[in-house]
């Protein structure tokens, strides 16, 4: 018996049939899994359109981080592969999957736990036709590691939770799974598969393998806190990245995503705090730091305590880290101030017809200035670390329109009663150009200073 809770009767008919012509079952339990992109725009000639896409894309991902519903053996080896910036804004990585390998990119997310890429050679991709190359797909096939998860099997209770059995007969498969991001989606099945590295396999790795999206070409590796993910089923004590800065045009530069490195010397440590909330258990995915402050030159602003703490009823407020959002995410009453303190600091005019363009705001006009200066951003988290951006991690220069711009997003929700999930999202983009450590063995969270390139 084939089961989705959320998937339509055509797409129920088609995973059985496909469950039945493009799998084959093996004694093996190895698995290769790609990274790929979480969005397919391009970027346009147009700095202004290029921009809105990416702001309207980075708030389409705090909608979805904010109304989220719903271990094998540690190596003492450290694994190494790079990562590279991508047009629409992520940043993808390189995996390998399966007995021979099969090789994919996948958008590296700290946002999510579940690793998938696109499967079979029925793979339907809708909205996807800003793709600019045929859309690669895992063939489980043609790899004589790839097992379907069984319904009994514990790891199925890790997307399913504890009463999936309910829903199986003896001997039957996982049920289908349906993701939605923010947007689009992907279903498909649970695989058990090899995920391969130079000089290091990791069998019996559970990986999605999607069938049918929307807007979603490509796979994403979630490396969040849950136990599907690729730092807990690969027990990793650590894992660590640089990111190189943000092209908007698919560069060929690329940097290192660290698996299991060594510790690193001058870097600042904050240690991870656990949402306390049991309502939403979906925010346990998420790694949450405790912001104290925010600083606009020397000025702290006065952030409302309920925004920088998450409430014990239901875990909103507060302030994750997450490598799948671009600009970083405000709501509105956070951001509202920190603009603000901007504004009063500054002496260039406002552009407005430019943030109507950009989807940005403030902006300013610069116009004549040999080098735009504004005053520094600084984030103080739990112990002291202080997390101070250059600006060019939170003003960007519009290409030749003398026009500088806040890279940070909000939405027009305000009061507390309208705020769900995280209040604050740091985004890749204030990530650039920074080591940045998840050291999961002592459950904190370190940043450095590093010219990424």
């Amino acid at each position: 018996m084939c089961f989705s809770k959320m998937a339509s009767p055509h797409f129920f008919y088609l995973l059985c049939f496909l469950s039945i012509i493009t799998f084959t079952s093996s004694t093996s339990d190895t698995i290769v899994v790609p990274l790929s992109p979480l969005f397919t725009k391009h970027p346009s000639s147009d700095p202004f359109h290029t921009l809105k896409l990416i702001a309207s894309a980075s708030l389409n991902r705090a909608h979805h981080l904010k109304h989220h519903k719903s271990h094998l053996n540690s190596s003492s080896s450290f694994v190494k592969t790079q990562v590279h910036p991508k047009s629409y804004g992520g940043y993808s990585i390189n995996l390998n999957f399966g007995t021979p390998p099969q090789t994919f990119p996948f958008v590296l997310d700290t946002g999510s736990s579940l690793v998938w890429l696109p499967c079979s050679s029925h793979y339907l991709c809708s909205k996807c036709n800003t793709f600019p190359t045929k859309i690669p797909t895992f063939i489980p096939k043609n790899s004589s590691s790839s097992k379907f998860i069984g319904c009994k099997n514990p790891k199925c209770t890790w997307l399913f939770g504890p009463n999936v059995q309910s829903h199986c007969q003896d001997s039957q498969t996982c049920p289908a799974y349906t993701i939605q991001y923010g947007l689009g989606s992907t279903s498909g099945f649970l695989l058990s598969e090899n995920l391969n590295f130079p000089g290091k396999i990791v069998p019996d790795f559970l990986v999605g393998c999607s069938i049918m999206s929307i807007y979603q070409p490509a796979g994403i590796a979630g490396f969040g806190r849950g136990p599907e993910s690729v730092p807990s089923q690969m027990g990793l004590k650590r894992f660590s990245y640089c990111l190189v800065s943000h092209r908007f045009d698919d560069s060929p530069e690329s940097s290192d995503l660290v698996l299991n490195g060594g510790k690193t010397n001058g870097v600042s440590y904050t240690p991870f705090q656990k949402n306390p909330s049991s309502e939403n258990p979906a925010f346990s995915t998420y790694y949450y730091l405790t912001l104290r402050k925010i600083l606009v030159g020397e000025k702290r602003v006065r952030i409302p305590s309920r925004s920088l703490k998450p409430d014990s009823v239901n875990g909103n407020g507060g302030s994750i880290v997450d490598s799948g959002s671009t600009f970083t995410f405000m709501e509105r009453p956070v951001f509202d101030l920190v603009a603000q303190e901007f504004e009063k600091q500054v002496n260039y005019t406002r552009a407005r017809h430019v943030e109507e363009q950009s989807g940005l705001s403030p902006c300013f006009n610069v116009h004549g200035m040999e080098t735009a200066s504004f005053p520094e951003l600084t984030f103080q988290f739990r112990g002291g670390a202080k997390m101070t951006l250059p600006q060019t991690n939170y003003f960007s220069l519009l290409g030749k329109s003398d026009v500088a711009c806040l890279t940070i997003v909000t939405d027009d929700v305000v009061g507390s009663a309208f705020a769900v999930g995280p209040a604050i999202i740091l985004g890749n983009y204030q990530q650039q150009n920074y080591y940045v450590e998840y050291d999961l063995e002592n459950q904190k969270f370190g940043f450095r200073s590093q010219n990424c390139k």
